[in-house]
């Protein structure tokens, strides 16, 4: 590996990660662990220093070897995640991602897809829904710093049938444990209080459906609520994020609209936006017997 890069200072230009992230090469966090990483070029000498600076009409920058071609025009695209996709650009587990799901998909439908696109957010392996992929980064990075004023709406399913009692304690807040699931932290739990939430009752059953809306964004936060009153979640399908509205079937994709774009950075600002009064087929749970969510249940082209 090359020495790190001995860049004269002041040097003009933008700061590398927003470079990479304007290119679309990955968010603008993740850009920093690609720099931090030694994997990104300038000039042909390896930059760690996460200040510099480079001028993308002047210097030469790669990342893995690969040299940069500019900046890519912004794309925004709804997808729909069946369960059993991780949400991230690659795993060392060998699972399918988003991003194989988004080709293939694409593939299949005869649809071009000539764009790098990351997630915004996560969705566990074992969840479904709205999913929100793109190739700004700076619209990437400031919906994750503004994740706990973007209202988030969820169908869950649970085991059981919560008290009326214990349903209120999730609308006013319970403490929950922070990190991962499994996670042990010692011989202290570290514990935070989960703000107020939206619970309504969407279905009537042995193993009920509810319908939760988040201005949070913790680690298998639902999940963790749930299990909190001693109920175990068994289905989850986001339908709404900030003004959007789940309206593409399972395991599909759209482009954004102008307007809808344009709501999304009001939201990463944190401005109230005003989400469609009715919900698509697609946001609604199917009728008794009918399946959805699994990897089966991709729609056929």
């Amino acid at each position: 590996m090359k020495k790190q890069a001995s860049l004269p200072e002041p040097r003009e230009g933008v700061r590398l990660q927003k470079i990479l992230a304007e290119a679309g090469i990955a968010s603008r966090r993740k850009a920093e662990e690609l720099i931090a990483e030694g994997r990104v070029q300038v000039n042909g000498d390896t930059v760690t220093e996460l200040g510099t600076r480079a001028d993308i009409a002047k210097d030469h920058i790669r990342v893995d070897g690969k040299l940069l071609q500019g900046t890519q025009e912004h794309r925004y695209f709804m997808v729909n995640k069946p369960r059993g996709y991780v949400t991230t650009m690659s795993d060392p587990e060998r699972r399918e991602t988003v991003v194989d799901l988004l080709r293939e998909t694409a593939r299949k439908s005869g649809r071009k897809l000539d764009v790098r696109l990351y997630p915004v957010g996560r969705l566990d392996y074992n969840s479904e829904g709205l999913l929100l992929m793109t190739n700004d980064g700076d619209l990437a990075n400031n919906l994750s710093k503004a994740a706990n004023s973007v209202q988030k709406t969820y169908l869950v399913k649970v085991a059981g049938q919560p008290t009326a009692e214990a349903l209120e304690q999730l609308r006013t807040g319970v403490m929950i444990d922070r990190g991962r699931l499994a996670e042990v932290r010692g011989t202290r739990r570290d514990r935070v209080l989960t703000a107020p939430a939206r619970v309504e009752l969407a279905r009537r059953g042995e193993n009920p459906w509810y319908e939760v809306t988040l201005t949070e964004g913790r680690n298998r936060q639902l999940r963790k609520m749930f299990e909190e009153i001693g109920h175990h979640v068994e289905k989850i399908r986001r339908i709404g994020y900030g003004a959007l509205t789940l309206d593409v079937p399972m395991g599909d994709f759209r482009e954004l609209t102008t307007g809808e774009v344009q709501a999304l950075g009001r939201a990463a600002a944190g401005k109230s936006v005003q989400r469609k009064q009715r919900p698509s087929e697609h946001a609604q749970l199917k009728r008794s017997g009918q399946k959805t969510g699994s990897r089966g249940a991709r729609p056929r082209f």
